[in-house]
C-alpha cells in the first residue's frame, strides 16, 4: 500500500505534465483535443481510482502467489529472461480479463468508466473504475506460476505494465510504421475505443498488438472511417462515481422487471447489451445509431463553474496527495475515512458540474462530513506538525467551499433547471 502510495507520487505528475504538453502540440497542431469538464471529469475519475487501489479496497478472487506456491514444477531465479516471461505472461493476461470486461454483461459495469469519455486524450486513460473489486487476472497466469515465475517478479512487473499502457492514448500521434505491427499504437487503441461498427469491441490487447492477431480482434484504423468516442449508450453526466455503477443500475433493473426467471439470472453473463425482450421492449434505452450526425454531451457550464471545478479537482488532489505521503502516520480505519472523504468531494463537485438539482445537498454532506473529522481527530490527519494552522486552513477552505457552491446553485443550476422545464 505505502509502496504503490508512493510510486503514485511520482507517475501522476508525469501524466499531468504529458497531459500538458498533449494539448500545448494539440494547439500547435489546430486540433481540439480537450474539453474542460471532460478532462476534469476524466482526471477526477482517476483520483477516485488511485484511492481505491492504494486502500486495497478489492477482493481477489485467487491471487497469483497462491498459484505459483501451489502449482509451480520449478523455482525460477529473478533474471532478465524470467522479467522478459513475467512481462508476456502479465500482457497475455490482460488481454483476455480487458476482452471479457467487453463481452460479458455485469463485467461491462467495470469498464465502463474507461470508454464513457467522448474525446480521446490522454486524460481518458485515467478514467479507471472503482466498481472492478474483484480481480480475476491470476486465472490467466497459470502457465506463468506452472513454470515458477517468482510473485515478486510479477508484483514489480504489474504497476510498470499498467503505467506503460498511458501515452496510447492520443490523436497528435499518427501511425507508427514499423511498431505498428509488434505493439499497441495510439492508431490501434484510438480504433479500440470508439463505437463506430467497423471498429467496435476490437483491439483488446494492451502492450503487444501480436494476442489481437492472434485470436482475430485486431482492427487497423482506416481513413476512411473517423472514429466516433464514447459509449453507445451516452452517459451524460461528469460525475465519474455515477458512470461507474450506471450499467450495473441498468442490469439490476432489468432483473427485477423481466417476468421471465431463467432471464433474471442468465442477463448478467450475457453478451454486452444484451436485455429481456419483455424488458427492452417496454423500457427502451436510447442507444446511438447515427455516428455521422452524433452529438457530445454538453450542459454548457459558465466558464466561472468550470474554473471553479478545476480548482476543486487541485485542491482534491493535493488532499489526496497529503494522504499518501502521510499513509505510514495514519490508522488504516482513519485511512478509510479520509479515502471516504476525497470520494464524497469528487461527487460533489462534479454533482455541482453537471449542474444538478442535488449539488448543494452533497456539497452540505461534504462540509459537515470534513468538519466531523477535524472534530473527532483534533484537526486534519495531523496537518498541523507539518503546516502549523493547517487545521484551520482546510476548516476555511469546506466553508469557502459551500458559499462559493450555494451562489452557483442559485445563479446557475437553478436557472438551467428552469429552463430545462
Amino acid at each position: 500500500m505505502e509502496a504503490y502510495a508512493q510510486a503514485l507520487n511520482i507517475a501522476i505528475p508525469v501524466f499531468i505534465i504529458l497531459i500538458i504538453l498533449e494539448a500545448l502540440v494539440a494547439r500547435f497542431k489546430g486540433m481540439q483535443v480537450n474539453r474542460g469538464p471532460d478532462a476534469i471529469s476524466s482526471l477526477s475519475s482517476g483520483v477516485t481510482n488511485v484511492v481505491k487501489d492504494v486502500l486495497g479496497l478489492s477482493v481477489v478472487i485467487i491471487s497469483y502467489s497462491w498459484l505459483v506456491d501451489h502449482i509451480q514444477v520449478v523455482e525460477l531465479q529473478a533474471t532478465w529472461a524470467v522479467f522478459l516471461a513475467a512481462f508476456i505472461a502479465r500482457d497475455f493476461a490482460g488481454y483476455w480479463v480487458h476482452r471479457l470486461e467487453h463481452e460479458i454483461n455485469f463485467l461491462w459495469n467495470r469498464h465502463i468508466i474507461h470508454h464513457s469519455s467522448e474525446e480521446y486524450n490522454l486524460s481518458c486513460a485515467l478514467r479507471q473504475s472503482i466498481s472492478s473489486v474483484l480481480s480475476f487476472a491470476a486465472l490467466f497466469m497459470f502457465p506463468a506460476a506452472l513454470l515458477g515465475v517468482p510473485a515478486e517478479v510479477i508484483a514489480v512487473i504489474a504497476p510498470i505494465h499498467l503505467f506503460m499502457q498511458f501515452w496510447y492514448h492520443t490523436r497528435v500521434i499518427g501511425k507508427l510504421g514499423f511498431l505498428e505491427k509488434v505493439i499497441v499504437t495510439p492508431s490501434h487503441h484510438r480504433v479500440h475505443h470508439a463505437m463506430n461498427p467497423e471498429y467496435i469491441d476490437k483491439n483488446y490487447s494492451q502492450i503487444l498488438i501480436i494476442w489481437d492477431k492472434l485470436f482475430g480482434t485486431f482492427q487497423p484504423e482506416r481513413d476512411d472511417v473517423q472514429p466516433v468516442y464514447g459509449v453507445k449508450r451516452p452517459v451524460r453526466t461528469w460525475n465519474p462515481i455515477l458512470i461507474n455503477f450506471q450499467h450495473f443500475w441498468l442490469l439490476l433493473q432489468d432483473a427485477w422487471r423481466t417476468k421471465n426467471w431463467k432471464h433474471k439470472f442468465l442477463l448478467w453473463f450475457k453478451p454486452t447489451g444484451w436485455r429481456p425482450p419483455d424488458v427492452a421492449e417496454k423500457y427502451p434505452v436510447r442507444i446511438v445509431e447515427d455516428f455521422e450526425h452524433f452529438r457530445k454531451f454538453d450542459n454548457h457550464p459558465s466558464t466561472a463553474l468550470v474554473y471553479w471545478s478545476w480548482f476543486q479537482l487541485t485542491t482534491t488532489l493535493l488532499l489526496m496527495f497529503y494522504m499518501f505521503n502521510q499513509i505510514a502516520n495514519i490508522p488504516f480505519n482513519l485511512l478509510l475515512l479520509y479515502g471516504l472523504f476525497l470520494f464524497v468531494s469528487v461527487y460533489s463537485y462534479t454533482t455541482l458540474l453537471d449542474k444538478s438539482k442535488w449539488a448543494l445537498l452533497t456539497e452540505l454532506i461534504r462540509a459537515a462530513f470534513g468538519w466531523f473529522l477535524i472534530t473527532i481527530q483534533e484537526g486534519w490527519f495531523g496537518i498541523d506538525q507539518l503546516l502549523p494552522g493547517g487545521t484551520w486552513v482546510v476548516a476555511a477552505y469546506l466553508a469557502f467551499s459551500l458559499m462559493i457552491t450555494i451562489w452557483f446553485v442559485f445563479s446557475e443550476v437553478k436557472t438551467h433547471a428552469v429552463v430545462s422545464t
